[in-house]
């Protein structure tokens, strides 16, 4: 019936809200507003607060979306928050995916292609060497 999306966030300082804030409220939109025949598209719920409560949220929210009855909806669900792999395993409609990538002689290829399964690693020092950080930032 609809697609929601819930990518990128800033603030909006005309209404007084965090980037934090606008991501919940979007985030509130999508979960009261959405049904069973809705596309979910939400990238990296929980990213504008602390790790702790950034997961919670995270892992709350995908929770949600599965178990609540008049929910349901088909979902893409991207994070960095590795944990969230464990969701696979007790509830039976999540299935992890991740962007391939291959590893030689140090260094790291992305092949932009999504094959299935989890991770348990991050490239986020190696994307900071692709962009240009200085190498004593990189190797601190």
């Amino acid at each position: 019936d609809r697609i929601f999306t819930r990518i990128g966030a800033r603030e909006d300082i005309a209404a007084g809200q965090s980037t934090f804030m606008v991501e919940m409220v979007e985030t509130a939109n999508i979960l009261n507003n959405a049904t069973p025949r809705s596309l979910i598209i939400l990238d990296e719920i929980g990213r504008g607060t602390s790790t702790y409560d950034g997961l919670s949220i995270a892992q709350a929210v995908a929770e949600y979306i599965h178990n609540y009855p008049k929910l349901g909806a088909k979902t893409v669900f991207a994070t960095h928050y590795h944990e969230l792999v464990e969701l696979a395993s007790f509830l039976p409609r999540v299935k992890n995916f991740n962007v391939a990538v291959a590893e030689e002689g140090g260094e790291v290829i992305f092949l932009y292609k999504i094959v299935p399964g989890g991770v348990d690693k991050s490239y986020g020092i190696h994307v900071g060497k692709l962009a240009g950080l200085p190498k004593s930032v990189v190797h601190r």
